[in-house]
């Protein structure tokens, strides 16, 4: 039986988009699917990991933060992503794209079409996600009505729908994004990051 893995991302975060491309030629191989799990990871960070935000925005001329961009570079050539990264929204408050991804949760192909979109319009372009009106333009883009999902972002329930996906990545061990989980043994491993993929192929071909 083919494994079903879990994806929470965001899609400020350049890793996820890595590792969003990554994971593809994994699942083809294995044979796993994927369902994508929008959540917020300022959200993550608040509560179990409030030291990044603040090293992120004060230390990024340090010797460890250099090195960090310098691998996300030779990660973008060596994946063939397109990567315009820092960008001038960077760090990015992502939580209006990620209300505009729950709103799509339940239709996985079409989030998968999204967040194609939004990674390329925030790294490749380096356009504002938390713009409503280019998420809007986003979402037309790919055959959506963008106008019709921006109050739908802010409505109540979408806000509960992004916190209650937060909360459980939270409760199953996340603390950053890409969190993916798969299902191993009679539990679930999670693996953190574009660089543990291999050790997500390995954990899909575990009995």
């Amino acid at each position: 039986m083919s494994k079903s893995i879990e994806f929470f991302f965001d899609l400020s975060s350049p890793w996820t988009c890595l590792a969003f491309y990554n994971i593809r030629p994994i699942l083809e191989e294995t044979g796993a699917s994927v369902t994508w799990r929008p959540f917020l990871v300022g959200g993550v960070h608040n509560q179990v990991n409030q030291a990044y935000p603040e090293s992120r925005t004060n230390n990024i001329n340090s010797p460890k933060w250099r090195q960090l961009f310098q691998s996300l570079n030779d990660w973008s050539a060596y994946s063939n992503v397109t990567m315009n990264f820092p960008g001038p929204h960077f760090p990015l408050r992502s939580v209006h794209g990620m209300r505009f991804c729950c709103i799509l949760e339940d239709d996985q192909p079409t989030l998968a079409k999204f967040m194609h979109a939004g990674f390329e319009a925030y790294f490749t372009h380096q356009l504002n996600l938390d713009d409503p009106s280019v998420l809007a333009k986003i979402a037309n883009e790919i055959g959506l009505d963008g106008e019709a999902m921006q109050p739908q972002s802010q409505a109540q329930a979408t806000k509960d729908h992004l916190r209650a996906n937060t909360d459980e990545a939270i409760s199953r061990g996340a603390f950053g994004s890409p969190s993916i989980f798969v299902p191993f043994g009679k539990g679930e491993r999670l693996y953190f990051g574009n660089d543990q993929l291999p050790l997500v192929r390995w954990a899909i071909n575990q009995p």
